[in-house]
């Protein structure tokens, strides 16, 4: 019996330290190390059937402004995007609305309200990042990576300005993000394998 509690827990370890490592090597994709003054951080919603922002919503929004925290906020607006929810409202609006009345966030803010996908929200950003210099893109690290490769098919020039964001934090939802990295690779499987590599 005691040695089966040990082999469980040496398991449970092992799962969580794989869900960190693949989290941290998704967060660095993709990315390099440009400089400039402006930076646009695009936050990309998910489906959000009620009337305020949802779980994964709100921890999305935290992680784009702890991403402009990262600049100091200088020459810096954040971006969200997603379109028309059950609800009535945009999940471009709900992520603006928790951002202003409940994290009390006074920052530059921009609105991308007709994206249904994630091909979507890239393909309707750009010409919100034609003229920055930096970009962050915050999700979940996996969609994030998904998100960056979409903006590399489409836009290669503008993919040279992007820059890694906060949306990795070691720690944060551990207890999930086991469940989050299969959903993960699941939802990376159609990417090349040169657009997975960790940026030097």
């Amino acid at each position: 019996m005691r040695r089966r509690t040990g082999l469980e827990i040496v398991g449970v370890a092992a799962a969580l330290a794989w869900g960190e490592w693949m989290n941290w090597r998704w967060s660095r994709a993709l990315v390099g190390n440009g400089g400039g003054a402006t930076t646009a951080v695009v936050v990309c919603g998910y489906r959000n059937p009620q009337a305020t922002a949802n779980l994964i919503n709100r921890q999305r929004v935290r992680a784009g402004i702890r991403s402009i925290a990262a600049d100091s906020g200088e020459g810096t607006c954040i971006i969200f995007s997603g379109g028309a929810t059950s609800g009535g409202a945009t999940e471009a609006q709900l992520m603006a609305d928790y951002a202003k009345s409940v994290l009390e966030f006074d920052g530059a803010v921009l609105l991308e309200d007709q994206s249904a996908t994630t091909w979507e929200n890239i393909t309707n950003v750009i010409p919100l990042l034609e003229d920055v210099d930096r970009i962050k893109i915050v999700s979940q690290p996996a969609h994030a990576l998904k998100a960056r490769a979409y903006l590399r098919r489409q836009r290669p020039d503008l993919a040279e300005r992007l820059v890694r964001a906060g949306d990795y934090r070691p720690g944060e939802c551990m207890a999930v993000k086991p469940l989050l990295t299969l959903y993960g690779l699941w939802t990376l499987r159609g990417l090349k394998a040169d657009e997975r590599k960790i940026s030097r």
